[in-house]
């Protein structure tokens, strides 16, 4: 896949405007679970709160693709681990600035910790 795919200008909003994103990591058949996704740069980003290794986190590096859903569509996706620190940092703001309730600031936080801010993977289209 060329690194140039993104999502449509519709599903960018969509997920932007969404407080959770649906997400079905690899290739066995389970439920979909709710995430937090944002966007930052006019692409899609995903932290984990914790590395459980049968987790979606785990299963989506391992495998590296899965399905999310958003505005009643499910879109494949491939995961691309993130190691710019500017991009990282990127990602802190778009968290920040999204989810702004008083009890969503404390996972906003936890997502600036070292080890979540790690597991910054960005969610490009197959």
């Amino acid at each position: 896949m060329p690194p140039s795919r993104r999502f449509s200008s519709r599903i960018i909003q969509a997920i932007g405007q969404s407080k959770i994103l649906g997400i079905r990591a690899g290739s066995k058949p389970h439920r979909f679970i709710g995430i937090w996704a944002v966007v930052a740069q006019g692409r899609v980003f995903v932290r984990s709160w914790d590395r459980k290794p049968d987790g979606w986190y785990r299963v989506l590096l391992q495998e590296g693709y899965g399905i999310i859903q958003i505005a009643d569509r499910e879109l494949r996706i491939r995961a691309v681990r993130t190691r710019s620190e500017r991009v990282k940092d990127a990602v802190d703001r778009a968290y920040a600035e999204k989810y702004t309730t008083p009890g969503a600031l404390k996972y906003v936080r936890g997502f600036k910790r070292p080890q979540r801010r790690a597991s910054t993977t960005e969610l490009v289209p197959t």
